[in-house]
């Protein structure tokens, strides 16, 4: 952004705290977390964490993208938008479509499915065993082959689930892109 339409100490302070405050929680939860928690925790514990983490996280990245966004929209001048902001616009507004999707519609749906699952599970007796606690026949696939509720309710989960990752890492990449560009127009350090 050029001179005469410089934002101020204060919005660039906020802009920058809520992009790189965004950005690491995004890495914490996405490559930290899952990883740390999931060995250490019973499988429908770890689902449970899982189920009260990520409606939370979701809503938080939509917000932080939301601010982001109206905070560039409220600074750009529409006729001579250079290459950067035009790009910065099109990541911060991807970012916000994608939280979006993930907050308001892909969550509920991966979670409800989940419970489901679980509810069928605990039928079964399963869920409090430790993810590495394998015995003999594994009794997830003995279950996915003897109910295909069961093997439905997975499908859905999983494709839920992958559609919200891949939502998830767009964020995260977006943020990631822009913070670079941050980066990179520095005059000095």
């Amino acid at each position: 952004m050029d001179e005469a339409r410089d934002p101020g100490g204060l919005t660039k302070v906020i802009y920058l705290l809520v992009l790189s405050g965004a950005w690491g929680m995004q890495m914490w939860i996405t490559f930290v977390s899952g990883f740390l928690l999931f060995p250490a925790l019973p499988r429908h514990t770890f689902g449970l964490v899982q189920s009260k983490l990520f409606p939370f996280y979701f809503h938080i990245c939509m917000v932080c993208a939301f601010v982001n966004f109206g905070i560039l929209v409220s600074q750009l001048t529409w006729a001579q938008l250079t290459f950067w902001e035009t790009s910065q616009f099109c990541l911060l507004l991807l970012c916000l479509l994608l939280a979006v999707i993930n907050a308001r519609w892909l969550e509920p749906r991966t979670t409800a499915a989940m419970w489901a699952m679980q509810a069928l599970e605990k039928d079964r007796g399963l869920g409090g065993e430790m993810p590495s606690s394998r015995e003999g026949p594994h009794p997830y696939h003995q279950l996915r082959e003897q109910d295909p509720k069961y093997s439905s309710l997975r499908r859905i989960f999983f494709r839920y689930h992958g559609f919200s990752n891949l939502c998830n890492l767009g964020c995260l990449l977006s943020n990631g892109f822009c913070l670079v560009g941050l980066a990179l127009s520095l005059n000095h350090l």
